[in-house]
């Protein structure tokens, strides 16, 4: 039986979901978030020393990182149908999108999550020189990096519905969070159709849904209703 360390509004949750694409028996570990730092609370560093999640047990092993596990899970799980062959000439292109979802699409937007919380959160006083710096940041840097990434993919999205070949992957599982998260933030805006038709086609899927109703709270999930 696997268990998922599974954190609220969290990358945790595409585990769920691939775990219910491959139809594996899992078991969830449910851990809230501290609602004053929103972060992990300290009985996950019981699990892993970082204190972060996902984390998955299997048997013996533990194993931590959202591309490790859904490609650990893909190819000792999935019966060829989720990962590529690793001689293949298609792994590299879903090799490139494992890492490119947390190594180069969320970085710039933990930073302007991180800059957007400490402009809004900061001590009354200095609130609007620490809003004046964060805009500043954003201008500069942070917006334009969000900009040139999405366009990025949605350049890449308008023509194929999967990001690594002709059908839906672990590369897929894997980057719908950081997709989900912009167009939470509405970062995604009119002008980019191919990533809301990815980010709803994920959506739509019954595994996805399964996942939904098994982790529980996830702010980035489908609209209600």
């Amino acid at each position: 039986m696997i268990i998922v360390h599974h954190l609220e509004h969290s990358r945790s949750q595409r585990v769920l979901w691939m775990l219910e694409e491959l139809g594996v028996d899992y078991e969830i570990h449910l851990y809230e978030r501290d609602p004053d730092t929103r972060l992990a609370p300290p009985e996950l560093r019981e699990v892993h020393p970082l204190g972060k999640s996902p984390v998955i047990s299997d048997g013996d092993r533990n194993l931590a990182e959202s591309g490790t596990i859904l490609e650990y899970l893909a190819r000792r799980y999935g019966k060829g149908r989720w990962a590529p062959a690793l001689k293949s000439d298609a792994y590299w292109d879903f090799h490139y999108w494992m890492q490119y979802a947390e190594g180069s699409l969320m970085p710039p937007l933990l930073l302007k999550l991180v800059f957007d919380t400490v402009g809004a959160k900061a001590p009354l006083l200095v609130r609007p020189l620490a809003k004046g710096i964060a805009g500043q940041v954003d201008r500069a840097f942070i917006g334009q990096q969000i900009r040139t990434h999405l366009d990025f993919v949605e350049a890449h999205l308008s023509e194929r519905e999967w990001f690594a070949g002709s059908r839906i992957s672990a590369a897929d599982v894997q980057m719908c969070f950081p997709l989900e998260a912009a167009r939470a933030r509405g970062l995604v805006g009119d002008k980019r159709p191919a990533i809301h038709d990815f980010v709803d086609r994920c959506h739509q899927r019954p595994a996805y849904q399964r996942a939904l109703e098994a982790g529980g709270p996830y702010d980035f999930g489908p609209p209600a209703g």
